[in-house]
């Protein structure tokens, strides 16, 4: 936006569930200028125009100025909005917590003759989030099968705004019984630098506590020795493999550009875009529809 330092961020406003009046001023102000800024930039184009003309582009300005106040206008009501609905959103969000990881029962559920044990004493719903995201085609695409036993154990999904900087942060809930990794909790923070386009700047995920053995996201290889090598200890080693659990460690924009040719840039880009439509898709979809993809009748 034209302005230098009296610009003003409007993703980072719109983020807020309300305004201060410095801020709807400033917001309102911001918008006004917008187009002035940008006609300041091509005086020289203004100039070579009739007199006429350029009358015709001083009411269209005008109107225009209008145009920006409505929609300062939009932007606070539309922030206040969403920031309503997440609020009435929430007490559903924790029911459905509490039904899908059995800490509530639903009424009159009865036991069936034809239940084994083992189903007796399941809680819940199993592998509810498991199967919500492989019923999606994008999420589908990162799930291997070795990711399957470790996302059994996730028991829920959650999102939140963060305003400094600006983004949003996921998290994923794990039982504490699950045998891959240590922590209870992984989470992606994306940090935008324009919510609206979108634009992202980087992200950044958990650091995986792996248990001895159970990475997902390498996998381990045995060469034999060469024939008369005097060790003959079979060679070990590791490399990365495709999993799910790679969104945790998203691509990095190294610190120097110098460091990236052309192409490299490019593929990194790819990368970036790609991380953030699961990112995305994760915040947009799966968590506010999760019980219609767990079903098949997705949104």
């Amino acid at each position: 936006m034209a302005g230098g330092g009296d610009a003003l961020d409007l993703a980072a406003i719109d983020a807020k569930a309300e305004l201060t009046a410095e801020e709807k001023a400033a917001l309102v102000m911001s918008l006004k200028n917008k187009l002035e800024g940008l006609v300041a930039q091509h005086t020289d184009v203004l100039e070579s125009l009739a007199p006429k003309f350029r009358k015709r582009v001083d009411v269209l300005r005008d109107i225009q100025s209008k145009h920006d106040e409505l929609e300062a206008k939009f932007i606070e009501e539309r922030a206040a909005l969403e920031a309503k609905y997440q609020k009435l959103y929430e007490p559903l969000y924790s029911k459905r917590y509490e039904i899908v990881s059995g800490m509530v029962e639903v009424d009159d559920i009865t036991k069936s003759e034809d239940e084994t044990p083992t189903e007796q004493k399941e809680k819940g719903v199993p592998d509810f989030w498991l199967n919500a995201m492989k019923n999606n085609e994008i999420l589908a695409e990162e799930i291997r099968k070795r990711d399957e036993e470790a996302l059994k154990y996730l028991k829920n999904i959650t999102w939140c705004r963060i305003d400094d900087p600006k983004g949003f942060k996921i998290e994923f809930s794990f039982d504490t019984n699950n045998p891959f990794f240590k922590n209870s909790v992984l989470t992606k923070t994306y940090h935008m630098i324009d919510e609206e386009e979108p634009i992202l700047e980087k992200a950044i995920g958990t650091e995986i506590e792996w248990y001895p053995g159970k990475c997902l996201t390498q996998k381990v290889l045995q060469k034999k020795p060469k024939e008369g090598s005097k060790d003959t200890k079979p060679i070990i080693k590791t490399k990365d493999c495709e999993s799910f659990f790679n969104f945790f460690n998203p691509p990095q924009v190294p610190d120097d550009d110098k460091e990236i040719d052309e192409d490299m840039a490019e593929q990194l880009q790819d990368q970036m875009e790609q991380d953030y439509d699961i990112g995305s898709t994760i915040r947009d979809k799966i968590i506010p529809h999760a019980v219609s993809w767990f079903t098949g009748g997705s949104r």
